[in-house]
Parts: structure tokens; C-alpha cells; sequence
């Protein structure tokens, strides 16, 4: 399996994924609510990451574009997100995430975000992958809901065929039946078989698709279990949305961990990550 490197210009650390490297968290709320609220939980996830020896990566999303309702919260939009992403990478010297809907957002996401997301439900869409892979970038691809983590081939192939060759593959869960996903931990070795990094998202793989009526709902609890059964079985890393106030969140509330939970839960993490890697 290949070891990623993400490498963002000084100060900015870069982070390693892969065997034998330092656990890889990446983490931040769901949507891009305010800087403040943004500004706040990089703080403190980079105060416990450096704490732990954990490896972090800043996540948030300047656009929700695959909400439930239309009157669902989607966030600032490219241009006021993408400056809030490059403040952030700026105070803080960590590397941002952020996940992209239309292949003509990647090239200016890529002029601020070091990695470059496609949500679970566009991981077919080949002229947004395309245009992902064509920026450079490391391109980090959720499977879908609706895939088996074998599949992930022809996606991977799409991205080499513009001869890039830096990618994450993410397990967020398979639909099982309506309003429901369930979590096959062997996705985490089969997708790691393609030659990439695998990593968890913990989160979104409690949801239950628009079982709220008009937002999904989701399990914090589970995700936490869920977070340590993946390293268990040997993920690379975590992907974690969190919130100081996850019930007033304005996206993916429902599966959210408390910001005040995560220093326990990353604990624990870290040792189990540590077991699995065999040291």
C-alpha cells in the first residue's frame, strides 16, 4: 500500500498516511458556520492532536449541496469559504479539506486546500473526479452507499489515468435497505488491496438517510465505536465531524460527536491504532 504524503506549503507540517505512520484524524464540523465556531474547534483538535501525537488535517464544507430539504443550511458558498479554509490553514499550520460538487470548483479549491473531496453520493461522476485529479491535488473519494468497496477500482483508475497517483479512499457504510447504512469492516483491507490509504469517516456511516423526514439522523455513539473498530482492523485514519453543540448544528447534527467528547475518544483511539500497527 502507498504512503500519501500532504504536503502543504511551510509552515504547515506535512502529514503522512499510510503503514507505520502516526494516526491520521481529519476533523472539523459538518458545514462552515462561522469563524468562530471554526476557529474554535481547530483550536482545540489541534491542541489534542498534538497532545496524542495524532496527525491533523482541517475538514469543513463551504457548500452542502446534497442536502435533504431545500430549506437545509448549505453553508457560505466557494468564494467566503474557500477565504475562511485558507485563515484557518494560515493560524494554524494544518492542511484543509473540503469536499467539492461540480468539476468547475476544483481548480480554485485547489488554490487553498491541499486534499480534495468527493462526497459518497458523486463518487461515479467522472468529469468531477476528473477535474479533482487534474489539480495535482491529493483526491480523497467517500464509496458510495451504493457500492462495494471492490469498486473503488474504477474510480482509483480514473484518477491514475490523469497520472495522479495521490489518493484516500473512505468507508462511510452500504445502504441496507431504506433509511439505513450498515459498516462491513473487511471494505477497510479491500479497498487498502487497490494500493491506497483507507480511512473511516465514523460519522456518516451511523446515518440513517433523511430518517428525520426532512435531515438524516445518525448515532454519535455508534460512531465512536465504529471510529475504534476501523483502526481494530487496521484504517489509516478517521474522519470525524464534531461541534460544541452538535443539536443546534445547522448540518448533520444527528451524527456529530461533542467537541468536549472527542479528547476521550481520540485517547483511546490512539491506542488502539497503536496495537494494530503492532507497536
Amino acid at each position: 500500500m502507498k504512503t500519501i504524503t500532504i504536503a502543504p506549503p511551510s509552515p504547515c507540517q506535512s502529514v503522512h498516511i499510510g503503514p507505520g505512520k502516526p494516526l491520521t484524524l481529519i476533523a472539523g464540523p459538518c458545514v462552515i458556520e462561522s469563524k468562530t465556531i471554526c476557529f474554535e474547534i481547530a483550536q482545540a483538535l489541534c491542541d489534542i492532536c498534538e497532545t496524542l501525537g495524532i496527525q491533523y488535517i482541517f475538514k469543513a464544507s463551504f457548500d452542502k449541496a446534497n442536502r435533504t430539504s431545500i430549506d437545509s443550511h448549505r453553508g457560505p458558498g466557494l468564494t467566503a469559504g474557500l477565504e475562511l479554509l485558507a485563515e484557518i490553514k494560515a493560524h494554524f499550520n494544518v492542511p484543509v479539506i473540503t469536499d467539492i460538487h461540480l468539476p468547475e470548483q476544483a481548480a480554485p479549491t485547489a488554490e487553498v486546500c491541499d486534499i480534495l473531496q468527493i462526497p459518497a453520493l458523486l463518487a461515479r461522476q467522472t468529469d468531477l473526479i476528473a477535474a479533482a485529479a487534474q489539480t495535482g491535488k491529493t483526491v480523497q473519494v467517500k464509496k458510495g452507499q451504493f457500492m462495494a468497496p471492490w469498486d473503488m477500482k474504477n474510480v482509483i483508475d480514473k484518477i491514475e489515468h490523469f497520472n495522479n497517483h495521490n489518493i484516500l479512499t473512505v468507508e462511510r457504510g452500504s445502504s441496507f435497505g431504506y433509511n439505513r447504512l450498515v459498516c462491513d469492516m473487511n471494505s477497510i483491507g479491500e479497498m487498502q488491496s487497490l494500493g491506497y490509504p483507507a480511512i473511516m469517516d465514523a460519522t456518516h456511516a451511523t446515518q440513517s438517510p433523511s430518517g428525520l423526514g426532512n435531515a438524516s439522523g445518525g448515532s454519535p455513539a455508534l460512531a465512536k465505536k465504529l471510529a475504534l473498530a476501523a483502526l481494530a482492523v487496521g484504517a489509516n485514519g478517521l474522519f470525524i465531524e464534531t461541534h460544541q453543540d452538535p443539536k443546534n448544528a445547522l448540518s448533520d447534527g444527528a451524527c456529530m460527536i461533542p467537541l468536549n467528547e472527542m479528547p476521550n475518544l481520540l485517547k483511546k483511539c490512539v491506542d488502539v491504532y497503536r496495537i494494530a500497527q503492532g507497536k
